[in-house]
């Protein structure tokens, strides 16, 4: 959790909000990605794409 909060004030010192979208579509795919492999909820993630 300490790596969020760090992270969070890396992008608040810094101005760069604009990585916050970026980082949470990678963070959503990555999930997409977990939840595909083997398991029920793949034939639904499926006909999204």
């Amino acid at each position: 959790m300490s790596f969020l909060v760090e992270l969070w004030a890396f992008l608040r010192e810094r101005k760069k909000f604009w990585l916050l979208p970026i980082l949470v579509m990678m963070v959503v795919f990555g999930g997409l990605i977990v939840l595909s492999q083997g398991s029920a909820v793949a034939p639904f993630i499926y006909t999204l794409f």
